[in-house]
């Protein structure tokens, strides 16, 4: 039975080689779009992680691209300072000003390019006026004693030089990138695409999204909790998904997964189906395929598997985690989501704290448990039990609380690790 570690790597080495950008069987001119940098912009934010440059971007021009003022004020010759100048027109943002004539003090905003001539910047609010635009209407204003040469000038190239990498290949285009991209005139970058995942929940008692559910109480089916869910989860962390629910049928499951791969996923994500029961049909439809089932010592999802699979003539990473949906979602933050948020330029890690339990439990002492909670004044309170099918639970917890193996009591006053997943 292998540990959360190694099952974690395994995980890992089987899926970053099949993202966009790991190198993997897609050509990598396949797997790169040109994207304008507003395009990026607008579809950025949401929790869905970045983009990541396919390729570096050099700055086409310094950055900043001339001198400009820091602030609201005079621009003047330092030389002049102590003196009384002329104050000539002012200089708005976005204009090209005129030389400075000597003897003089052009008001000038921020932002504004600095005139051939003048070398300094003195603010506003060092004037007898205090403030624009009263100084607009002086004929003369003093120059400040101690006034140096550079003050307040923002200089060209001070951010950074023509040629150099505005951002290198592989790096997330986050806000502050964008940010410079446009600054620097760039119109469109070139971008890996987004990973894509196909989401396969098995199960005859699952419903179809346009079935009428009713009162299910009277029935034998369910809805499909787990392709919602892990679908949504994917999307946090920047996944293209589709979604495909197959009976307990192993030729049926085997023909659905074939033509739903295509050449479109990446990689497979399958829920259900891999226990020891008598409709598993993951297990026997892709275990002759090359998927390895796995079990791990963790409480829930210690049923596992995964595998370089053959399916629709091509082979694919298939990541395979048990139907209990509170075990799917565990699984998913555990040994999934690290690999996919990093490749979306996201932490791999949740924020993780170690705080002390609020309350008792229980735990198999041979695993590794995963239990919901919330913290109140900076204590864990567990919410529901161990049980792998409480995804109400799930849903009002905000932490994953961590149980070491080895531990089989918990005690209040106990110190356990949590992961928040809000």
């Amino acid at each position: 039975m292998r540990t959360i570690g190694q099952h974690r790597e395994a995980v890992q080495a089987l899926v970053q080689p099949a993202l966009p950008g790991g190198h993997g069987a897609e050509s990598a001119s396949a797997s790169v779009e040109t994207v304008s940098v507003v395009d990026l912009a607008v579809a950025s934010g949401g929790g869905r992680g970045y983009r990541v440059l396919a390729a570096a971007v050099a700055a086409p021009t310094p950055l900043p691209a001339f001198d400009n003022s820091q602030m609201d004020g005079f621009a003047v010759r330092a030389a002049d300072a102590g003196s009384t100048l002329r104050v000539v027109a002012p200089i708005p943002a976005g204009l090209v000003p005129p030389p400075l004539e000597p003897d003089t003090a052009a008001p000038i905003m921020t932002g504004a390019r600095i005139p051939d001539g003048a070398d300094a910047v003195f603010p506003v609010e060092s004037t007898p006026a205090g403030s624009f635009p009263a100084a607009l209407d002086a004929d003369v204003v003093p120059v400040p004693d101690d006034l140096v040469a550079g003050t307040f000038v923002r200089v060209t190239g001070s951010d950074l030089r023509a040629g150099g990498a505005i951002a290198r290949a592989g790096q997330p285009v986050t806000p502050a990138v964008l940010g410079a991209l446009a600054g620097a005139g760039v119109a469109s970058v070139d971008v890996f695409r987004r990973p894509r995942v196909l989401v396969v929940s098995t199960g005859s008692e699952l419903l179809d999204d346009d079935a009428a559910a009713g009162d299910l109480r009277a029935g034998a089916a369910i809805g499909d909790a787990n392709g919602v869910a892990l679908s949504a989860a994917l999307a946090e962390v920047g996944v293209e998904t589709r979604r495909v629910r197959v009976a307990d049928d192993v030729d049926r499951f085997a023909d659905a997964l074939d033509r739903a791969v295509g050449d479109w996923a990446d990689v497979v994500l399958t829920t259900g189906g891999i226990s020891a029961g008598a409709y598993e049909v993951v297990r026997q439809a892709l275990e002759p395929r090359g998927l390895q089932v796995t079990p791990v010592a963790m409480q829930p999802g210690g049923p596992q598997a995964l595998g370089s699979v053959t399916v629709a003539d091509r082979t694919v990473p298939v990541v395979a985690f048990p139907g209990n949906p509170v075990s799917a979602l565990v699984s998913f933050e555990v040994f999934l989501r690290p690999v996919l948020a990093r490749a979306a330029g996201l932490p791999g890690a949740r924020p993780s704290d170690d705080l002390p339990s609020a309350d008792a439990a229980t735990s198999p002492a041979g695993k590794h448990q995963v239990r919901r909670g919330t913290i109140v004044d900076g204590r864990v309170q567990f919410v529901g039990g161990p049980s792998s099918h409480l995804l109400w639970h799930y849903a009002e917890a905000t932490h994953l609380v961590h149980v070491p193996v080895g531990t089989s009591q918990v005690d209040p006053g106990d110190v356990l690790t949590v992961w928040s997943i809000r």
